[in-house]
């Protein structure tokens, strides 16, 4: 039997992967948009100049929570009791939840304080209650940045107040939020929430407006955290969602809340106007079926083990091509899980990613006369 390489072209309607922007500009210091699905970079400017993520940082106060409460180590409705350093951020001037010294306030409350309300002081509870100190609480941040792969951070508060060690840059910020999204979407819905009221000790409630902007546009934002320094302007994290596509922008630096507000609304719509996310395999179904020699099946059905997207600009369609490539027919036995061919995407016959297939199912191989007769037709009839 002679074994050729084969080669099996799919015409796709997909788009360029040279993404450009030269025209297109944001205006803020550093910048970063990604669409989610794909993990590929639609827009950046600086992304790995250091910045400080102010009230960014608090969306990592948050994993820390997400993480133990998924864990089983804490409960939503468990209480911590509200220490006087909590308190003193609330009284300072600082976004607050309004807490007091000595209330009980349950973990999801403080969770709503700080991803609503933006509360410094439900941060310092928080933060306290989990690991008895604000810095114990710090190290527990840091350690999970480096676990994520934020090679470019590190946390000194749970807050993100003024403090030239708590530090990172908009791709880290990046990265932090596609964990977020990916490890909790139940906790993430917390992130639309547009107001909050807490039912204070020896006081009227206090509600408070979601400080995200963009959740109040009608543009399918859904989240995630602004931010403001004086030294580091304003910034914002965000993300929309419209029809199962996602895109996460990241950008610190602008001048104005005003300018926030419009750049970053700019950026995601430019985002969504301008690209379309294409799924290339679907990890439920089989992709193609190889030709098989001497198997019990004449067949073996392959794909990918985890799904490909490729996210490509609308303005500069092309037709792209996707090649299945392989040595075959293949020999049996075939075990599932082996590694049997290749898919290679290209664009203009270069190759822009390459990603292995394997058989989603065991081939046994034929008894002994049924090779025989196999080999014969072959030798007669050219037919495998």
């Amino acid at each position: 039997m002679k074994f050729k390489t084969y080669f099996i072209t799919f015409f796709l309607l997909l788009l360029t992967t040279n993404i450009s922007h030269a025209k297109f500009n944001i205006n803020a210091r550093t910048v970063i948009l990604q669409d989610f699905l794909s993990g590929e970079i639609l827009y950046e400017k600086n992304p790995d100049q250091k910045i400080f993520p102010a009230s960014m940082t608090k969306i990592m106060t948050s994993i820390v929570a997400f993480d133990l409460l998924k864990s089983g180590e804490i409960t939503l409705d468990e209480k911590f009791m509200v220490s006087e350093n909590a308190w003193r951020l609330s009284s300072a001037g600082y976004s607050s939840m309004f807490i007091m010294v000595g209330d009980e306030v349950t973990v999801e409350d403080l969770l709503l304080g700080i991803i609503v309300a933006s509360g410094n002081d439900a941060c310092v509870a928080l933060a306290e209650g989990i690991a008895g100190t604000e810095d114990e609480f710090a190290l527990l941040m840091t350690e999970k940045a480096q676990e994520i792969g934020m090679e470019n951070t590190n946390f000194s508060n749970s807050s993100g107040i003024n403090d030239d060690n708590n530090y990172s840059t908009v791709r880290d910020i990046l990265i932090m939020s596609n964990y977020l999204i990916k490890a909790h979407p139940k906790y993430y819905e917390y992130f639309k929430i547009k107001e909050f009221t807490w039912n204070r000790t020896g006081g009227d409630p206090i509600k408070q407006g979601n400080r995200n902007p963009l959740l109040y546009k009608n543009m399918g934002v859904d989240g995630i955290k602004t931010g403001y320094l004086g030294s580091e302007k304003y910034s914002l994290a965000s993300s929309i969602l419209r029809k199962e596509r996602r895109l996460i922008a990241v950008a610190s630096g602008f001048e104005t809340k005003n300018s926030r507000s419009k750049q970053s609304q700019k950026l995601l719509t430019w985002g969504i106007t301008n690209f379309d996310t294409i799924k290339i395999t679907n990890v439920d179904e089989y992709l193609y079926e190889l030709d098989v020699w001497q198997g019990n099946k004449k067949k073996v059905k392959v794909n990918t083990k985890n799904l490909i997207y490729k996210t490509i600009p609308k303005a500069k369609k092309k037709y792209m091509k996707v090649k299945i490539v392989y040595d075959g027919p293949i020999q049996a036995p075939i075990k599932k899980g082996e590694k049997l061919a290749e898919i290679k995407v290209l664009y203009k016959n270069e190759i822009i990613s390459t990603h292995d297939l394997f058989s989603t199912e065991n081939i046994k191989q034929q008894n002994a006369i049924s090779r025989l007769i196999t080999s014969i037709n072959y030798l007669i009839w050219g037919d495998v």
